[in-house]
């Protein structure tokens, strides 16, 4: 390399240990000063140390004295932090394998990629400035739920890369790998609102834990804030305003996962899914505006992300995926929208990945869409009568009102369009 990339790797090197130094400097800023293991200036020569190592091991073509000068600098700095470490009685490691980490760096970007180099220095940073909402976040968690990520985690990547990649059934239609990434993909999804729930639910009010619960249940959502309107009825209107939420989050579902596994059949979904969802949102701000009460719901949604609620959906997926294609070879358009009404009456993630897939043909892609279409719609109506039912009035009659204007809305764009 010429002089001026050396001089702009080296000073990459150094930037690098400046980015890191200003987050440990700043941290430990309240120290007194000289009795600090590692700060600024310590972490940007620590980068600019692992550059000039790289240089000169490059032009001595003798790689191995970058491990050589690691070493020393390891037992240097190890020592030097331990030694501060008695004092002040705090013996985390994370200074040590920042500095370590920011040596190697330095010394990666002579050789190495820069783009990248730069990107594992800003990672590597907020990682270390984010550690007290990491460590609230770990404190959130119980183990059952930790069990069950590492669970998900270790039979996607242990169990997806053995399973077939093709069709195995006479109709063509169950691809085992494509299946089961489908149903991780729900798990996940719905999982985010699981952890949303309990990071907000309880302290940000109905609304917020509404949507968050629509992303892992709209319906576990609509059965919790309905019963708990037989007790509240002073918030019947925020309560009402919550459900409509939940339901608007779960359309917003629906185009998301249709989205991710066939985007241009999405496009044709949009507008339906797009009226509806809007006349839901509308109706719920409205009813919030309407009603300041400050309830505080007790959501109980449970986690969603585990292993056997995984199988079971990749299960409904196979399932579904199968009736389908039989029930419209043998009735039609007719048979497929009749599976489409039955799932609807409890759950729309199964049939909207099941349409997704079979809309990759041409042939089929108008009757999806038909089948998801209704899907929706029938769910919606199927949380209108579970809130009249469990809520009472008070909040059956808003919720049941909107939801009917929000499937006339749906059903007009869809001949619209």
């Amino acid at each position: 390399m010429d002089d001026t990339d050396l001089l702009i790797r080296l000073g990459v090197a150094l930037s690098i240990g400046l980015l890191v130094g200003l987050e440990r400097g700043w941290q430990t800023r309240d120290e007194t000063r000289h009795r600090r293991a590692a700060g600024l200036r310590t972490f940007a020569l620590s980068g600019l140390l692992g550059g000039v190592s790289g240089t000169i091991a490059a032009a001595l073509a003798t790689p191995l004295l970058i491990g050589f000068v690691f070493i020393g600098y390891a037992a240097a700095f190890s020592a030097f932090h331990w030694l501060g470490a008695r004092t002040t009685g705090n013996f985390s490691a994370t200074t040590v394998v920042s500095g370590l980490l920011t040596f190697l760096l330095g010394a990666f970007v002579i050789e190495g990629s820069i783009p990248a180099a730069i990107a594992a220095a800003v990672a590597m940073t907020v990682l270390l400035a984010l550690r007290e909402p990491l460590h609230r976040w770990v404190g959130m968690l119980s183990w059952a739920e930790i069990r069950a990520i590492l669970t998900l985690l270790a039979m996607t990547f242990l169990l997806l890369p053995v399973l077939p990649n093709h069709p195995i059934d006479p109709w063509n239609a169950i691809n085992p790998s494509r299946i089961w990434v489908m149903a991780i993909f729900i798990a996940a999804l719905s999982f985010g609102g699981y952890v949303a729930v309990r990071a907000l639910g309880d302290r940000m009010g109905v609304l917020v834990a509404a949507i968050a619960g629509g992303m892992a249940s709209s319906t576990a959502t609509t059965v919790t804030l309905a019963k708990l309107g037989r007790q509240q009825s002073e918030a019947a209107l925020l309560l009402s305003a919550g459900i409509l939420a939940a339901g608007g989050v779960m359309v917003l579902r629906v185009g998301l996962v249709a989205a991710a596994l066939n985007p241009p059949f999405a496009l044709e979904l949009m507008p339906v899914l797009a009226a509806l969802g809007l006349v839901l949102a509308s109706c719920s701000a409205i009813l919030f505006f309407r009603n300041g009460t400050a309830a505080k719901p007790a959501l109980t949604l449970r986690n969603p992300l585990q292993l056997a609620a995984a199988i079971k959906m990749a299960a409904l997926i196979a399932v579904i995926l199968a009736a389908s294609v039989i029930l419209r070879q043998l009735f039609g358009d007719a048979g497929l929208l009749s599976l489409a009404a039955i799932s609807g009456l409890a759950d729309v993630d199964a049939i909207t990945v099941s349409m997704a897939e079979l809309a990759r043909e041409p042939a089929a892609r108008d009757a999806a869409a038909k089948a998801i279409t209704l899907a929706v719609f029938v769910n919606t109506g199927v949380k209108a009568a579970l809130a009249a039912w469990l809520g009472g009035k008070p909040i059956g009659f808003p919720v049941l009102a909107a939801s009917v204007l929000g499937v006339c809305a749906g059903a007009i764009a869809y001949v619209a369009v």
